[in-house]
């Protein structure tokens, strides 16, 4: 996984802003409608949740020993809101296909791959720690 580019390929989704996590939860609410119930009515503060999360498991990407606390953290939440360890692919198929969209023609294999690796990490560890809570 190339940490570089994961984070070079963000910063170019992000600058898209809230856009981003509207096609997000488009998506993730299309393939799994009975996801909705877990979210508030309006979504814009979770849209801002979303992206800075996001931001900051890409800026911790290379400090596995800072982003897995961070990740248990989030796992342990999660877990709190409803989320159970089933729904985490469905959420990074959601991820790939927004980060896809967003990238436009930049997206390539290589970069489907880093992401998908980082994303397996990611929900490995929350869902483990949501397990644990």
């Amino acid at each position: 996984m190339d940490g570089q580019r994961l984070k070079d390929n963000f910063a170019l989704v992000a600058a898209n802003g809230a856009e981003v996590a509207a096609f997000f939860y488009a998506d993730l609410f299309r393939r799994r409608p009975d996801l909705r119930p877990l979210f508030p009515a309006s979504m814009t503060r979770q849209h801002e949740v979303l992206l800075g999360a996001l931001s900051r498991i890409v800026g911790l990407v290379d400090r596995p020993g800072e982003l897995v606390p961070y990740l248990r953290e989030l796992g342990r939440a999660h877990q709190g809101f409803g989320v159970l360890a089933d729904h985490y692919p469905e959420v990074g198929a959601s991820l790939l296909a927004t980060l896809a969209h967003f990238s436009g023609p930049g997206w390539s294999d290589a970069l489907e791959a880093d992401w998908a690796e980082a994303y397996g990490l990611v929900a490995k560890v929350m869902a483990g720690a949501g397990r644990e809570a």
